[in-house]
């Protein structure tokens, strides 16, 4: 059995292309709507044109009598399906009872109000367009400052206010520290509401099983397993007999980390007519339904000495939480406080929260998800204290950062930060830029009239979710790793990627721990019924928790093959490298394709060993990660125009180990183009009445390709200590250090006319009147 073994390269770290790639750009991927099945039928949906609205009457029979109708359902017939599941929990919290189909008032533009089923997507269409609804139009409010004003209509009239919930955090000593400072500076800083917008909008196939009253939903979903198990509940299945398929995902950014009254009724739709029924959700849906991100309203104090030295800080928050919760709708705001102090080493904070109901769609996670929020109020509060003190923003940044043996590091808010370098990415970015030079090319600009800002961003975020009990719904993550007979490896991973690329990464893993090629390594997820229990892909988790699972599986796995290798070989100097085991006496070697031959045949097996290869692991993580980085943007605004050039972006980013730079620079330039929609175009805009001004792609402005700078990526690699690969996450990082970065860009630029704030998105009409009047 001597064979001649040539080790693989190691693939860690390798600028690797992305395996999922050639489905997804030649057209061969299946997404939902790709799904066809015998006897599909379609369904569309009938929603509220009112944001409050008593439900009076409605008449479905004009529907009915159309051919190719098979049923209608309303509230009436759906009412006794589960709620709208809220996962979140917080002392006091209120949370309405949200039915699937409302039953006898809707409460947003675009609140469900019955569902049409037929042979066709289009005669079902037309079909919802005779059902006549007769509604009581009734007060709404659409602002949160406005809701919680005295004499406000009642989003939901069994509570007294629109005060969903208070939440308080205080670390330290507060009161000292503002006592005692020798500067307060205070600032009112929102963070608009936006639509997440993914290619693919969401959508649900729905297939019951009469034989053994068994239901499969297909789902444009971020968390499958979670899914299923919430759909069993509401529906009133068993877990068993339910199964979740999630194909590709089309784009998710947390807005599919959700579970959506139209999964459930597609379930209820596909048990009541005994067929297969789909619904593809349009854009104006989407962008009345899906879930809202932000939606802040901060009203910031920050204390400091003269020098510089920040030593406090406090922040009233209103949160925008919609008519209803979502799944996590209430838990977002909380994750701004635990990062409200950014990368600095004061402790002494205190920060309330007042969660408030409006009649628009629910605000939830969007790509970052409170993170971004709390990153820009602290930076731009170091950039208006930088300001005040007549300091450079660097040098009050590198002034209060946590120093790399500080850690790790107890913050004010009560997490434990894992470890950092934050000096390096600021540092290596400011070299990158010639910062020097580009303060001496700035004040030259100034000379000749122009316009031209430079801005700072130092970032930092909790990833990994986490801790189980830091989370609503457990915070481990599970890895199945199986060798065929052949010697090809299958990974099976409760995490589900949608465009991360795990797929890849977690290839790359498999393969330098098994020493076999990168194209015999498979890794699949999605499917409840192929693949272990597991959490999802959401919180920059996906690698940070999901590949610690796959590692321990490996490990264990490594060691059952050993076994093999050393009963095949008849020694117990026996290691595993390089694909094979190898006998350190004799120097004889068995490869894993024999020795996975061997298990499976089992004509003789180890003592205490069963047949095969496979090994599962459940990881719990003891902690979350924090990345970290420093971002610097460059900007140049037209006078006469007021429109704002991104001259220079350069990102200088730290998650840890890097398992595939190619994928980072990716996760971080995409970030970056949605942190620049924000920045500087987004905004979901709702008038008075709670109708939604910016519910297609004609009036919400996102990002084209020609409107992007070149991102300079850069990253530093500072490992965590919390799992054994030593990774972090980056997939939120690009979105939360760039719209801090590029409006302290604007500011600066702004400064000579007295300028101190901007609230976002920097639109050129808010500029120009911003020059026209010399300050805001």
């Amino acid at each position: 059995m001597a064979t001649t073994i040539t080790k693989p390269e190691t693939l860690v770290g390798k600028r690797i292309r992305r395996k999922e790639d050639p489905r997804l750009i030649t057209g061969t991927a299946t997404y939902v709507d790709d799904i066809q099945m015998p006897g599909m039928h379609h369904a569309c949906i009938v929603r509220s044109p009112h944001a409050a609205a008593r439900i009076k009457g409605i008449h479905v029979k004009a529907a009915l009598e159309l051919p190719g109708v098979t049923a209608v359902f309303t509230g009436a017939d759906t009412k006794d399906v589960g709620p709208v599941p809220c996962g979140a929990s917080l002392p006091g919290l209120r949370v309405p009872h949200h039915h699937i189909l409302a039953v006898d008032r809707v409460y947003f533009v675009g609140h469900p109000v019955a569902v049409v089923v037929a042979t066709d997507r289009y005669i079902a269409r037309d079909a919802a367009d005779r059902i006549e609804v007769d509604y009581e139009v009734l007060p709404a409010v659409a602002d949160p400052e406005k809701a919680i004003a005295a004499g406000a209509p009642a989003v939901h009239p069994e509570w007294p206010d629109n005060v969903a919930f208070h939440f308080h955090q205080e670390g330290g000593e507060v009161d000292k520290a503002f006592a005692e400072a020798e500067v307060v500076v205070k600032e009112r800083i929102t963070s608009q509401r936006l639509i997440p917008t993914s290619i693919e909008t969401r959508g649900v196939v729905a297939d019951w099983n009469t034989g053994d009253k068994s239901l499969t939903i297909y789902s444009s979903s971020q968390i499958p397993h979670l899914l299923r198990t919430l759909l069993a509940m509401m529906l009133g299945l068993p877990e068993h007999h339910t199964r979740v398929v999630v194909p590709e995902v089309g784009g998710g950014f947390g807005s599919k980390l959700n579970v959506y009254a139209e999964e459930a009724l597609m379930g209820f739709v596909a048990m009541k007519i005994g067929k297969p029924v789909k619904w593809i959700e349009s854009r104006r849906e989407n962008y009345l339904c899906t879930i809202h991100g932000r939606g802040h309203v901060d009203y910031f104090e920050l204390a400091a000495r003269k020098d510089g030295t920040m030593v406090g800080l406090k922040l009233k928050l209103i949160q925008d939480l919609g008519a209803y919760h979502q799944l996590l709708t209430p838990a977002i705001p909380t994750l701004s406080v635990l990062m409200m102090p950014g990368l600095y080493r004061f402790k002494n904070i205190r920060a309330d929260i007042a969660g408030v109901f409006t009649n628009c769609v629910p605000t939830d996670a969007y790509r970052g998800a409170g993170r971004p929020e709390a990153t820009h109020g602290i930076e731009r509060m170091v950039d208006i204290l930088a300001a005040e003190l007549k300091m450079d923003p660097a040098e009050i940044r590198l002034k209060n950062f946590i120093q790399p043996e500080e850690f790790p590091f107890s913050t004010g808010t009560g997490l434990i930060y894992d470890s950092g370098n934050y000096d390096l990415p600021l540092k290596k970015a400011m070299e990158i830029v010639d910062y020097k030079g580009l303060r001496k090319q700035q004040n030259d600009s100034r000379k000749q009239g122009r316009l031209m800002g430079v801005g700072i961003s130092s970032y930092g975020e909790i990833c990994a979710f986490g801790p189980s009990p830091a989370t609503p719904a457990g915070g481990w993550e599970c890895a199945t790793v199986r060798v065929d007979p052949q010697g090809k490896v299958t990974v099976g991973t409760g995490a589900s990627p949608h465009g991360q690329g795990e797929e890849t990464t977690f290839a790359q893993i498999a393969a330098d721990e098994l020493g076999v090629d990168l194209d015999d390594v498979l890794v699949v997820h999605g499917d409840t019924a192929v693949v272990p229990y597991g959490i999802g892909t959401f919180g920059s988790r996906g690698t940070a928790v999901g590949g610690p699972a796959l590692y321990y599986a490996l490990q264990k796995l490594k060691e059952k093959i050993t076994k093999f290798g050393a009963m095949l070989l008849d020694s117990e100097s026996v290691s595993y490298s390089g694909g094979c085991c190898t006998c350190s006496k004799t120097g004889k070697s068995v490869t894993l394709g024999e020795i996975a031959g061997a298990s499976y045949r089992a004509m003789k097996l180890p003592e205490g060993e069963a047949p095969g290869l496979e090994a599962t692991y459940f990881w719990e993580p003891p902690n979350f990660t924090f990345p970290f980085g420093a971002h610097v943007a460059v900007t140049e605004i037209d006078r006469e125009t007021g429109k704002v050039k991104v001259a220079r972006y350069v990102a200088v980013d730290d998650c840890g180990r890097i398992v595939n730079p190619l994928l980072v620079d990716g996760q971080v330039h995409g970030g970056v183009a949605q942190g620049l929609g924000q920045a500087l175009y987004e905004q979901a805009v709702y008038d008075d009445s709670g109708q939604l001004l910016s519910g297609e792609l004609t009036d919400y402005a996102i990002p084209k390709a020609t409107m992007m700078p070149w991102i300079e990526s850069h990253h530093t690699e500072t490992p965590s200590p919390v799992n054994p690969l030593g990774v972090k996450g980056v997939g939120e990082a690009g979105t939360i250090g760039c719209s801090p970065a590029l409006v302290n860009s604007v500011v600066d630029a702004l400064s000579p006319l007295g300028v101190r704030h901007i609230d976002m998105p920097l639109t050129p009409e808010k500029i120009w009147n911003l020059l026209q009047g010399g300050q805001q």
